[in-house]
């Protein structure tokens, strides 16, 4: 592994801390990219690894999108991002998470912490022993916001998508919109539910076959193989697993108007944003339509500071203010000719102070 500060993804993030328990194996990697706008929020990836490399990159690249994402949000939260490194079986034991809670907890509030790939709401239980700093814990009572993330993730794509047909397609309702959907894990199921509700069509795909037959069965839609889905005729793509699918080859594959998803990194490289816009397909900045999950935490955490639950109509009103900031990054857009991505990453940096 190169040193962080020579990754491309390196982008003058405020600290980056290697962690390692020698007791419980745990391997850990926690970059805080800024915190302009407040403590570093950003949830913890248990991911298996082959080069260790590629967990420093994600750590780089999804604490500045947290950064970004926060920021656009209106959240008074920075960005941050954490990656424990499982073994090949994944393995995670309760002395892991002790040990990773208790690196939290040394930083002292500059990183808050909750669940993304790999982490469980009880995962955030067994931390949240260690450390004060965390959120994504379980519901407080009826009326109040918290636990698992991703629903609120799937409602945000859900309105994000709604918005992008509308402002691309014309269209004021889903029903027939076709949407193929990568990914029918915990964010990409609540999409597909909320998308079938409104009558669109769906084709499913997902590395594990059977959940994405499963849920097909569920819903009366269609599936393909993973490696089939990104070449599906439909219009809306919806990526919901993943990062960096869109490069040359998988931007070549698409047949669709618009890219709508909740997948963080979606784009491989910088370039690639306007490479989708050069093929007329409009793009849903990530880090906007995905916000939910955060907002939910955010709030969760922040009321919880304060002694009282997080409002779920509160996080309800902010979930539904996401199209209306995917509308006016796409007007910016098309009245500059500048790519989607590039308006979006250009109000980010001026609200952390980075422009």
């Amino acid at each position: 592994m190169t040193a962080f500060w020579a990754e491309p993804d390196f982008d003058e993030h405020e600290c980056v801390q290697l962690v390692h328990d020698r007791a419980s194996g745990l391997t850990a990697i926690i970059a805080i990219h800024s915190t302009h706008c407040g403590p570093a929020a950003g949830g913890t990836r248990f991911w298996n690894y082959p080069d260790p490399a590629g967990a420093m990159r994600d750590a780089l690249r999804l604490s500045r999108g947290m950064s970004y994402k926060n920021a656009m949000a209106g959240l008074p939260m920075g960005g941050g991002k954490a990656v424990i490194l499982g073994d090949s079986q994944r393995t995670k034991t309760p002395g892991m998470l002790a040990a990773f809670g208790d690196a939290v907890d040394a930083l002292g509030g500059r990183y808050v912490t909750a669940e993304d790939v790999g982490i469980t709401e009880a995962d955030m239980v067994a931390v949240a022993q260690r450390t004060a700093y965390v959120s994504g814990l379980p519901v407080a009572g009826e009326g109040s916001a918290g636990g698992d993330p991703g629903p609120f993730t799937a409602i945000g794509i859900y309105h994000g998508i709604k918005a992008a047909v509308r402002h691309k397609l014309g269209r004021d309702s889903l029903a027939g919109v076709h949407v193929a959907v990568q990914g029918t894990g915990s964010v990409g199921s609540g999409v597909a539910r909320l998308l079938a509700q409104d009558g669109a069509k769906l084709t499913l795909a997902d590395i594990h076959a059977e959940r994405a037959a499963d849920l097909a069965r569920e819903l009366g839609a269609n599936v393909v193989a993973s490696e089939a889905i990104m070449s599906v005729g439909c219009d809306v793509f919806s990526p919901n697993a993943l990062g960096a699918i869109l490069d040359e080859e998988g931007i070549a594959r698409l047949d669709c108007a618009i890219v709508a998803g909740g997948a963080n990194n979606q784009l491989a490289k910088a370039e690639h944003g306007a490479l989708l816009a050069g093929r007329g397909i409009l793009y849903a900045p990530d880090y906007v339509i995905n916000a939910g999950g955060i907002i939910s935490v955010a709030l969760e955490y922040l009321a919880r500071a304060e002694g009282a639950p997080a409002d779920i109509n509160e996080v309800r009103k902010r979930l539904a203010q996401i199209p209306e900031r995917l509308e006016t990054i796409w007007q910016e857009s098309d009245a500059t000719g500048i790519s989607s991505d590039v308006v979006a990453d250009r109000m980010a940096q001026k609200l952390i102070g980075r422009s």
